[in-house]
């Protein structure tokens, strides 16, 4: 219910669907249909490797109309597993409907348990107007934010990076990504670091490499902790990451995928 509500929302509160139109982007990464999933686990300085729990992406094979734009409905899933759900339970879900022609968000869903600690917001992005309406279910409150063009949310920001062309990026090169959360807005960057071979689980793979830009606080005190390996092909896959913190890593692995919009020609064996 809670989404119709959002969505119809919306749908008929200040868009004026038939007169504005929105800057294409080009998208050949991914299309309905596409899935990933990984395992996230935690490397330990003195126990080791241990599962944490696994993360999966999907890009609902569907079509979803909004503000009379056709839209990819996307939906991001993350769990704890094991011996981690004594300790902290996690049970996040996040949800985004990207306009398919501008790769830029409509509305975002965010539902988060973490150890008991909830999120219940629904985001709504006025792309016409350039506005960000976040409705928060836990402490019954709106805010409004005026924002610049092209503003993403957390997912979609994912899968706009992924269309990015790095075929003449130069190392050190730098991308901004605008985007908002918690009724803030934010650029990130990621910097390109060249191209590595990187083997997993899966295989080995022709790999771009990054360093994208995270929040600092209580968790990572360096703006860049976190290193990115991608799928070099026009997948543009997150193949790999890994974040240092006070007392090791956490790193995400794919583990799976399906319905992918090219051939996964990055991968050598």
């Amino acid at each position: 219910m809670k989404k119709l509500i959002v969505l119809s929302f919306v749908l008929f509160t200040g868009f004026s669907i038939n007169a504005q139109s929105l800057t294409p982007a080009k998208n050949e990464a991914f299309k309905r249909g596409e899935y990933i999933r990984y395992r996230v686990f935690y490397d330990a300085l003195l126990s080791g490797e241990v599962n944490a729990g696994e993360a999966e992406l999907e890009v609902k094979n569907e079509t979803k109309v909004i503000a009379g734009r056709n839209t990819y409905h996307i939906v991001g899933l993350g769990l704890t597993k094991g011996v981690f759900n004594i300790f902290f339970k996690v049970v996040d879900r996040y949800e985004t409907y990207i306009d398919e022609e501008a790769l830029v968000p409509w509305v975002f869903i965010r539902r988060v348990n973490e150890g008991g600690y909830k999120i219940i917001q629904d985001v709504t992005f006025n792309q016409f107007k350039n506005t960000v309406t976040t409705v928060d279910g836990k402490n019954n409150t709106t805010n409004t934010l005026i924002v610049k063009e092209n503003m993403q949310d957390i997912i979609s920001a994912i899968y706009y990076a992924r269309t990015l062309d790095f075929t003449n990026a130069k190392i050190g090169q730098s991308f901004s990504i605008p985007f908002t959360l918690d009724d803030s807005i934010y650029s990130s960057k990621i910097i390109y670091e060249g191209k590595e071979i990187k083997k997993i689980s899966m295989g080995t793979f022709n790999c771009l490499k990054f360093k994208p830009m995270v929040a600092t606080g209580t968790v990572f005190s360096d703006p860049y902790p976190m290193t990115l390996w991608v799928t070099d092909d026009k997948n543009h896959i997150p193949l790999f990451a890994e974040s240092e913190i006070l007392v090791g890593s956490v790193k995400l692995e794919l583990i799976k995928y399906s319905g992918l919009a090219n051939p996964l020609t990055s991968k050598i064996k």
